[in-house]
């Protein structure tokens, strides 16, 4: 058994893909808020620290089952590749989807359900930032990182970059996870945790299942960059220029 006080829930889910399941269950933030110890974390969400340990170390055992994939033991070129297939497929293919059930809730219950015009404003707000950050990661930082690696693993000159150090990228990426994080905690408070009003139509409830599988991903997406990706980045320039 492990006693995960003073670990930070950044590093446990990195850890032990597995624990994921056990953060979105119990509302605790591992992606934006991955630098909070889990004692920290457990007072803010408003969740009993033995709860959340216990639930860990059961997380532990199906881990040790050889449940759940660690991305850890990947290559950076393997989880740029998966993050790029997956999560971003995910959110190109869901925006539109999401984006035309915004227009029909909006259109038929907006008048008894003001919070909705609400939600529609902030999800265009989120869908209008993630576009143009998937096509900042997918043309300029992944490519870097995979071309880092690849150097490194060859011996060879590591790549040319337009800028001073991987750090750069990495600190805007960070601060766009934060501001999606940011919107979907709004439209989350604003939709009681995505729960349809009593008697709305299936297009209501679809869009706020919608809307929670979304972050849901997205809570998934920033995790693998900002606690496993983006270190890793930071570890092969620094190993590249020694």
């Amino acid at each position: 058994m492990t006693t995960y006080e003073n670990e930070t829930v950044g590093r446990i889910a990195a850890e032990n893909p597995a624990s994921v399941r056990v953060f979105e269950r119990l509302r605790i933030d591992y992606c934006c808020g991955g630098a909070l110890r889990l004692a920290d974390a457990c007072e803010r969400a408003g969740v009993p620290l033995g709860e959340a340990v216990s639930l860990l170390n059961e997380a532990d055992t199906a881990a040790a089952a050889g449940t759940g994939k660690n991305w850890n033991e990947q290559s950076a070129a393997d989880l740029t590749a998966h993050i790029t297939n997956t999560h971003h497929a995910f959110v190109r293919s869901e925006i539109p989807r999401l984006e035309s059930l915004l227009g029909k809730v909006t259109s038929r219950h907006g008048a008894a359900h003001a919070e909705v015009i609400e939600i529609g404003k902030l999800f265009l707000a989120a869908a209008q930032e993630l576009q143009g950050h998937l096509l900042r990661e997918e043309q300029i930082l992944f490519p870097y990182i995979e071309q880092l690696e690849r150097s490194i693993k060859q011996h060879s000159v590591p790549p040319q970059a337009c800028f001073p150090s991987v750090e750069f990228p990495i600190a805007r990426m960070i601060a766009d996870h934060d501001d999606a994080g940011d919107l979907f905690a709004r439209m989350s408070t604003l939709s009681s945790q995505y729960t349809p009003p009593p008697g709305v139509c299936m297009s209501f409830q679809a869009l706020y299942r919608g809307l929670q599988e979304f972050e849901q991903d997205l809570h998934r997406h920033i995790h693998l960059e900002n606690n496993i990706l983006f270190p890793r980045a930071i570890e092969l320039e620094r190993a590249s220029n020694i």
